[in-house]
């Protein structure tokens, strides 16, 4: 697992440094950042998908805070679908990996609070260096015709998941092509069905989970293919 957890990486993308708010569709953020966790467990070997439901293989904790805290949610419930598990987790997910982060000194929380009931922050930038090795690992992923690594795989699919792609920093025909990119990379790994499991560059109980999540969050917008 690494040091910057799948939802921390997806918030790091949408939220501008310099204004510290976020860009695009902020449910879409949301349903990204609650199945990246789910992605996050996977990786790890906790969850899987079986019988329609996401289950946990593995309640040993991870070491990561977050992730570990909807571990043991995980672990103490019943299984829940994909789509079930992405909307109990994704309120209140976000509140709480921005506090990560300011508590980590990646951002900083600028309370604009007035009249002492509308309540406005912002979450400017502060150490630059976490957001860039995100962008650098995205960006070696869209040059390359090579499959990237399982995380940064399933990061790719996730950006694309909930139309991300315009925070990337591209427009214009650099965009359509990073769109296309993304698209081949989910393909290549298992996660869009256009590929069997078998021939999945990823393993096959992460790219299930993967797929799964996928699908959820597209029906979830209203943007799933059928």
């Amino acid at each position: 697992m690494g040091s910057v957890a799948l939802a921390e990486e997806l918030l790091l993308l949408a939220y501008d440094d310099e204004s510290g708010r976020a860009a695009g569709s902020q449910i879409g953020l949301d349903l990204g950042m609650a199945a990246a966790v789910l992605v996050e467990l996977a990786l790890a070997g906790r969850v899987g998908y079986a019988d329609r439901m996401i289950i946990v293989r593995d309640a040993t904790p991870t070491g990561v805070s977050i992730i570990d805290e909807v571990l043991a949610r995980l672990a103490a419930d019943t299984p829940h679908t994909p789509a079930s598990w992405l909307q109990r987790l994704r309120h209140g997910l976000r509140d709480r990996v921005l506090a990560d982060l300011c508590a980590r000194g990646v951002i900083r929380d600028v309370d604009e609070t007035t009249m002492g009931f509308i309540h406005l922050h912002r979450y400017p930038t502060v150490d630059p260096t976490v957001e860039a090795d995100i962008r650098a690992r995205l960006n070696q992923a869209l040059a390359s015709d090579d499959m990237p690594d399982e995380r940064t795989a399933a990061l790719a699919t996730l950006v694309a998941a909930v139309r991300m792609e315009p925070t990337l920093g591209l427009t214009g025909d650099d965009l359509v092509a990073a769109r296309q990119r993304l698209g081949n990379i989910g393909d290549g790994a298992g996660f869009t069905g256009a590929v069997s499991m078998e021939m999945s560059t990823v393993r096959p109980s992460v790219a299930l989970v993967v797929a799964v999540l996928v699908r959820a969050i597209q029906t979830a917008l209203g943007t799933a293919r059928h």
